[in-house]
């Protein structure tokens, strides 16, 4: 199998991670390992279109390995926890800092395989080396912060842009407002899930036809349809 795809598991169980890397090996995937957070921010993450990440780890926790890779590296990569830790404030804190995903130990390595491919699939839209996703015509620069569509540029407010960008990552699964206003206006005291309403509504208007993508369902949330 010619997957391609490079994956970083950091856990520093040495046994998990070797059993990790065979069965991961064996579907194809390139692996690589490191053994405390500390060790994986050295590595060029910017490598790798997936990281497995331990949370309860000796020296920098997994949480804050996290935290580092999504505020001051600025990267998107994928990030799936691991961990003994399965209550619901873990489950929490860990898509606060960026998580897309969260698995409790033990777990089976076909569910672990599973998850993988699950966020793998819904790649497209595609990040490029240059912090750049593309999903049809549509074109954001997560450096320059700029959104165009078909090489139009397209005027939109830091929140839209933030929703924009979490809907298109997460393409195909419904987030809920309380998520959404946790991820986006996690420093902002006074909000409430009409704010995301709101901004929904104007980001609709504004990506012209790709806005009837992005869909509203009563008691899940938002997400952005890959087909309308």
């Amino acid at each position: 199998m010619e997957n391609e795809q490079k994956i970083l598991i950091v856990d520093d169980e040495k046994d998990l991670c070797e059993i990790l890397q065979f069965n991961l090996e064996s579907e194809g995937f390139l692996i690589e390992i490191a053994n405390s957070g500390e060790e994986a921010l050295k590595k060029n993450l910017e490598e790798f279109d997936l990281i497995l990440l331990d949370v309860m780890m000796g020296g920098i926790s997994g949480f804050k390995t996290a935290n580092i890779i999504r505020k001051e590296k600025k990267l998107e990569t994928p990030i799936i926890f691991l961990t003994a830790k399965g209550e619901e404030n873990d489950v929490l804190t860990g898509f606060n800092v960026g998580g897309d995903d969260y698995i409790a130990k033990p777990f089976s390595i076909k569910e672990v395989v599973a998850r993988i491919k699950a966020i793998l699939k819904r790649g497209t839209p595609t990040q490029n080396a240059n912090n750049q996703i593309y999903y049809d015509e549509l074109k954001i620069d997560l450096k320059k912060k700029t959104i165009t569509i078909g090489g139009k540029n397209v005027n939109l407010t830091r929140k839209e842009f933030e929703i924009l960008i979490l809907l298109l990552k997460n393409k195909d699964q419904y987030i809920g407002r309380e998520e959404i206003l946790k991820r986006i206006w996690e420093d902002d005291v006074i909000v409430t899930e009409r704010n995301v309403d709101v901004n929904i509504a104007r980001l609709r208007k504004k990506i012209g036809g790709y806005g009837a993508q992005i869909k509203g369902k009563s008691g899940y949330g938002y997400c952005f349809q890959s087909s309308v």
